[in-house]
């Protein structure tokens, strides 16, 4: 019920910024610091929040030495199908190329984008270099991500062997965890207004309606992009893991889990359709309790192949928007930092918002360009939840088959077969 206000309120906010910045582009300009302060709020949380959820996601394996076979398994598996849902992003987005500008005038870089990139090479070196954090308060000052995202795994890591002291730190993260995700939530209340404030403000600078029709263009062919890639890893590259890793038949498991699905996209979120998800995976599907109880709650804090691609094409599209080309090690900094960002995703509404300043900043693209993908953001949010819950069950079955070493059949019960 409230996920189903705030969708509405949203909405409402959506179509109040259209209607204010189309026909009062005065006003909507005049609103817009609305949205900027709603945009600050949450880059004010982007530091803890990701550093805590790492911290805590990883410290979730219990002691790393001691995962064994399947902890193993399931983090490669994770980071596996992430890495190939952006590579499909990547790939569409640059050849689609919907941020292209139509207009007559390109738009100008943001000044604070680099108007003579460094060579490919310096680049490469100074990807490898910045991955060590000198000192850490200043890159978290910086906001300078990959350094900390490193720091945050490797320190998480190291927390499970240690013992009681160990057990200590990791409950205190869990509480900053908590901490700010309780502050997330009470933030996507103010997003009605703020997302309805930077609409108002885009299209104010547009001119209104008539000056923003480029833009509606370009926005309606991102949208495409993002379908059309969780189309591709959601309905092929899935189920041919499940087919043929999972050894699991893909129609029948796919209709056993036509609820959690069909929760994930309704409230768009991955933890609260956990419950659904292991229902239809344990009950329905037939998979090991033991499996499930720890692919799928680990899958619902790290595991966002959905979200993962929405935010590498989202990068691109803004960038080009922007009129700035990005080249081959820049396009490998936006696919590590999407891959590695989604982690710090956690599975509440909109959390992609939060990660997806990380990945702008990695290739120093303009927050504002947040903007531009706001308007459909609502929509794709959903239908990234609804792959991110797949690929956790997918997850299941190819970790559940690999313990056992055999296919088990499928629970063909009346329930087997849907609702």
């Amino acid at each position: 019920m409230m996920a189903n206000r705030l969708l509405f309120l949203i909405l409402l906010g959506v179509a109040s910024g259209l209607i204010l910045g189309g026909m009062l582009p005065e006003t909507g300009r005049a609103v817009q610091f609305l949205g900027e302060l709603f945009l600050g709020a949450l880059l004010v949380l982007v530091v803890p929040l990701v550093m805590a959820s790492m911290i805590v996601g990883v410290s979730s394996l219990g002691d790393v030495r001691k995962l064994g076979p399947l902890g193993g398994r399931t983090i490669l598996y994770f980071f596996s199908t992430t890495a190939i849902a952006v590579v499909i992003g990547l790939t569409l987005v640059t050849i689609v190329q919907p941020g292209t500008v139509t207009t007559e005038e390109p738009q100008p870089p943001p000044k604070q984008l680099v108007a003579k990139p460094p060579t490919i090479g310096e680049l490469a070196r100074g990807l490898l270099v910045s991955l060590i954090p000198t000192h850490l308060f200043a890159a978290m000052v910086n906001a300078e991500m990959l350094p900390l995202i490193v720091f945050s795994l490797a320190f998480g890591a190291v927390l499970t062997t240690l013992g009681k002291g160990g057990r200590v730190v990791i409950r205190f993260f869990e509480g900053v965890n908590q901490g700010m995700m309780g502050i997330v939530r009470l933030l996507m209340w103010a997003a009605p207004v703020g997302i309805g404030a930077l609409i108002a403000g885009r299209l104010g600078e547009a001119g209104g309606f008539s000056g923003f029709w480029p833009e509606l263009a370009r926005l309606g062919s991102y949208a495409v992009v993002v379908v059309l890639g969780l189309l591709i890893h959601g309905a092929l590259v899935l189920p041919t893991i499940l087919r043929f890793l999972g050894r699991q038949p893909i129609a029948v498991y796919a209709r056993n889990m036509n609820t959690a699905l069909i929760t994930a996209f309704s409230t768009s979120s991955s933890s609260a359709t956990l419950p659904m998800t292991m229902e239809g995976v344990i009950e329905r599907n037939g998979r090991s309790p033991r499996v499930a109880s720890f692919v799928l709650p680990l899958g619902a804090t790290i595991n966002m192949n959905g979200t993962a691609l929405y935010e590498a094409v989202a990068a691109v599209f803004i960038a080009q928007a922007y009129g700035v080309n990005l080249d081959a090690v820049q396009l490998l900094v936006v696919f590590l930092t999407a891959t590695v960002a989604a982690v710090g995703a956690a599975g509440i509404p909109e959390a992609g918002l939060v990660t997806m300043v990380i990945v702008l900043q990695a290739v120093n693209l303009p927050l504002e360009g947040v903007s531009l993908i706001l308007v459909i953001d609502w929509f794709l949010d959903r239908c990234r939840t609804a792959v991110n819950v797949w690929g956790d069950a997918v997850g299941v079955a190819v970790m559940d088959r690999l313990e056992n070493r055999e296919p088990a059949s499928i629970a063909q019960s009346t329930k087997g077969s849907g609702e």
